[in-house]
């Protein structure tokens, strides 16, 4: 249990010189621009994919609410930023997130429904916050639609890889059980495993 924490946790502080690369790329007016923001950044797309992997790590209702409430605190946060007030410490709370959401992922932190979505909601309003820092022009409904789809995608592939880690480590644990039962067996009949 420990090598994978520690894994995560060298790759999350790794990130984290990354997070802070936001150069506005100009195009911040059109749908293609707004999917491919969120792909852009090892920061936003490692964030986007953990909040489904957790969820689904977590599973039952984590696995659609916390996407959701990301999405839309997400949408939140951009509107702020494009029509009103700006939040400090952006980039701190955007590497914070990759740190924190990459540990409860690993460990598989279990929070109540509500309480976990409040932290991915508290992480996805700063996420937001820079995509409407750097959107400019006149159709920022379409670079909205673009990156709330390629960040749902993001949440989908998260979700993927989630379930398949839960069933093998589920996998692993049912053959330790079973291989626990047959030694116990065998040795209460005297014979060596």
């Amino acid at each position: 249990m420990m090598r994978p924490t520690l894994a995560c946790t060298v790759l999350a502080a790794a990130i984290l010189v990354l997070a802070f690369a936001h150069p506005n790329n100009g195009d911040t007016h059109s749908f293609a621009a707004g999917v491919i923001h969120p792909l852009s950044g090892i920061d936003h797309t490692s964030v986007m994919a953990l909040v489904g992997v957790w969820g689904a790590l977590v599973g039952g209702r984590a696995i659609w609410a916390w996407p959701a409430i990301f999405i839309v605190a997400m949408l939140s946060g951009f509107a702020a930023a494009a029509w009103g007030p700006q939040l400090g410490f952006v980039e701190p709370a955007i590497a914070t997130s990759i740190v924190l959401l990459g540990l409860f992922a690993a460990l598989r932190i279990r929070l109540p429904i509500g309480l976990g979505g409040a932290v991915v909601g508290l992480f996805a309003v700063f996420h937001g916050h820079v995509h409407g820092t750097e959107a400019a022009g006149a159709d920022l409904a379409s670079y909205a639609a673009g990156f709330t789809l390629s960040t749902a995608s993001l949440h989908v592939a998260g979700i993927a890889i989630g379930l398949s880690i839960r069933r093998s480590l589920e996998k692993i644990a049912g053959e330790r059980k079973r291989f626990g039962r047959r030694t116990t067996s065998s040795v209460s009949r005297g014979e060596l495993p």
